[in-house]
């Protein structure tokens, strides 16, 4: 089936070319876009002037946007009706794409599996193993022999997980409103867009017969402009935390194969006495509205820039009226890391028991449920 493999890169040029590399020798008859997000590392100069492949689309782009942004653009912009997304430090096997499109239909999304190099942890999800871990030094020969014989193994395999890389019916992305773009440049975006595939009713699998190795992963530890000793991508990534946090009144909960968890959200208000600035940062995000005795307006100020929604309807004056469903009662001379980790836990500790209208204790921590609905993000 023809499809595109979209490929947003920022400064990531020994990598890309590996990734375009593997494209070429095992990618078949893909059509490739490959965006240039305001790079300075000679991308864009390699892209029109010493890449000579009519397959290949590329985008220059002045501006960073980010990769939560260009997935989708990218999408929009390709001709076929099936995508890939591929991060520029993928190299993809033998088979990668014939082996995930055998499983792929409307209403599915379809991942690989990746290799990656021991440096980061094992899981259920993935292979731990070292072909490499910079671009100079990719061992291509021992990668496609272990592919081969490793996708051989798992010949026809799939398990229940998400995770990039993935292929999917760009019509099926782009009708929920593809990627949201509170989480752009990147940051959480991938869960956020898991939850919700899973909350339309699509089905995500991993193939474990079409294989990746993933040359960097977390952090971009290669990268100076994004790595995590980079002040700008710390505040970005708690910035995008913090949105994810509110959106979805909980935090990210996966099973051994990386398959998200998902807990309803619930209207819950925190009625905090004897606060202060920190236990206001701390709690805001998990509640949809805070009921303080403290004088906000600096907080509201400084976090107002790193949020899409309008916070001052999210901390209310303690003697204001409470419409929440929940409401927690939360002292700040008494609140614990235990209380910290029941706020986290609340969400599924609702979903568990379900309770009925009435007051209960947890911890510090005093509930009274007025309604028990779920609401269901989509």
């Amino acid at each position: 089936m023809r499809h595109t493999v979209i490929i947003p890169s920022y400064n990531t040029l020994p990598h890309l070319k590996n990734t375009y590399e593997s494209l070429r020798r095992y990618g078949g008859d893909v059509d490739i876009i490959i965006i240039d997000d305001a790079s300075e590392d000679g991308t864009s100069n390699w892209l029109l002037k010493e890449l000579k492949d009519d397959k290949v689309q590329a985008i220059i782009s002045r501006e960073r946007k980010g990769h939560t942004y260009w997935y989708d653009e990218g999408m929009r912009l390709a001709k076929t009706d099936i995508v890939s997304i591929l991060h520029s430090d993928m190299i993809i096997g033998p088979g990668y794409f014939e082996n995930m499109l055998k499983h792929l239909e409307r209403g599915k999304i379809v991942c690989a599996t990746r290799i990656e190099p021991p440096i980061h942890p094992a899981g259920k999800e993935k292979i731990v193993r070292d072909f490499g871990d910079d671009a100079h030094n990719f061992m291509w020969d021992a990668f496609e022999k272990f592919t081969k014989e490793e996708s051989l193994k798992q010949k026809d395999t799939t398990t229940r997980g998400i995770f990039a890389p993935w292929i999917l019916y760009k019509d099926d992305h782009l009708s929920i409103g593809g990627h949201d773009q509170r989480f752009a440049p990147y940051g959480y975006e991938d869960s956020d867009i898991f939850n919700r595939w899973i909350n339309n009713g699509y089905e995500m699998i991993q193939s474990r017969d079409a294989i990746c190795y993933h040359m960097t992963c977390r952090g971009h530890r290669w990268n100076k402009g994004v790595g995590i000793e980079n002040p700008d991508y710390r505040d970005i990534m708690s910035r995008c935390e913090r949105e994810f946090i509110r959106k979805w009144g909980d935090w990210i909960v996966n099973d051994e194969y990386q398959h998200p968890t998902i807990n309803p959200k619930y209207d819950k208000g925190f009625i905090i006495r004897n606060c202060n600035d920190d236990l206001l940062s701390q709690l805001e995000p998990w509640a949809d509205t805070c009921y303080i005795d403290i004088d906000y307006r600096v907080y509201l100020e400084q976090e107002q820039k790193r949020s899409v929604l309008y916070l001052n309807d999210r901390i209310k004056p303690l003697e204001n009226e409470k419409n929440n469903h929940i409401l927690i009662e939360i002292d700040g001379d008494t609140f614990s890391t235990q209380d910290y980790i029941y706020i986290r836990q609340l969400s599924a500790i609702l979903k568990q028991h379900k309770p009925k209208p009435g007051r209960f204790s947890l911890g510090n921590l005093e509930l009274e449920i007025i309604k028990y609905e779920e609401k269901i993000l989509s």
